[in-house]
């Protein structure tokens, strides 16, 4: 088994073997810690492997992140491991805690398991809710039609 690590996975430490760990560049870039960077560089020892990203399967998950509305919250570096993720595809298994990442793996068929977080039990889509008059919009952040500020609500299951 081949598990895409996010940086959730060097940050709270998750004791795997670093032989079985695939990863992306930009990871090493969200590890803020002394000790994360540590945790990276023994996994990088120990085996672990830093691929880069197809260019396609980068634009599959972004179009996926934006059937769901999740596209506002993945990070390059989300998208990513998402595409690493993709194109392992049945070997693989991505470990996060993100759960606009988890989110966007269910719809993707992507293998996923939390870090130290609980798992995402449904499939959300996103929309744009109005704080003030209600409406609702595909996105944005102001009301066209009040101003007010617009804020992210679940539209619905899938």
């Amino acid at each position: 088994m081949i598990y895409i690590a996010d940086s959730a996975v060097f940050i709270m430490g998750k004791d795997i073997d670093p032989s079985t760990l695939v990863t992306v560049s930009s990871v090493a870039g969200e590890l803020r810690s002394h000790e994360a960077s540590m945790r990276f560089e023994l996994a990088l020892e120990g085996g672990a492997r830093v691929e880069a990203v197809d260019p396609v399967l980068r634009q599959q998950v972004v179009c996926a992140a934006g059937s769901t509305k999740d596209s506002e919250e993945l990070s390059s570096t989300d998208i990513d491991v998402l595409a690493k993720a993709l194109e392992y595809g049945e070997s693989a298994v991505l470990l996060t805690d993100d759960y606009a990442v988890q989110n966007t793996a269910s719809v993707l068929g992507i293998r996923f398991l939390p870090v130290v977080q609980k798992k995402i039990k449904d499939v959300l889509v996103w929309e744009k809710e109005c704080f003030g008059c209600r409406r609702r919009f595909p996105s944005g952040d102001v009301c066209p039609v009040c101003g007010s500020e617009l804020r992210k609500k679940r539209k619905r299951k899938i």
